[in-house]
């Protein structure tokens, strides 16, 4: 992993080259993705993909939505939680072998939790504690949990939003 001031660059579970950056929208004004790290009370909220394991809730932004509003709704689809509040906290960019994603990354406070029918795309919310350790050797995870975005970004939800409570 290479730093710079404001920027990290690693590679992702599948090899892709990323940049991370805390900066406000480095990469893109408007990205077309966002990645929402739940905290629910004295719990991590995730949802549980059907094929890629359990992960923080995110999607596609939608026509005529914000990215911001995007996570808000995609919180709710994947996980019947209302957003108490919300923070954009960074944004990464991965070059696939398919083309460039950008994603805006947010952390969010919930307020509550319903259970609901149809969860959309997932199968429903997951409550843990702790996130594990060894996440990159744990299949119970998607590999959107594998990477250095998830660490740098729990570490920068440590460092800037829990040490000012």
């Amino acid at each position: 992993m290479v730093m710079s001031i404001d920027q990290y660059e690693f590679v992702d579970y599948y090899e892709n080259p990323v940049l991370l950056s805390f900066e406000n929208h480095p990469f893109d004004s408007y990205p077309k993705h966002v990645w929402v790290i739940c905290r629910f009370k004295d719990q991590w909220l995730l949802t549980r993909h059907p094929r890629r394991g359990w992960e923080f809730p995110g999607g596609k932004v939608e026509e005529g939505e914000t990215p911001e509003e995007a996570a808000i709704r995609e919180v709710n689809e994947e996980t019947g939680a209302r957003v108490g509040s919300i923070q954009y906290i960074g944004q990464y960019k991965v070059d696939g072998k398919s083309g460039t994603i950008v994603k805006n990354v947010y952390y969010a406070e919930i307020s509550e939790v319903k259970a609901k029918k149809d969860y959309m795309e997932t199968n429903g919310p997951v409550f843990i504690h702790t996130l594990p350790r060894d996440i990159q050797n744990n299949d119970t995870y998607s590999f959107m949990m594998k990477d250095d975005v998830l660490r740098l970004s729990m570490q920068y939800i440590y460092n800037e939003i829990f040490s000012r409570k």
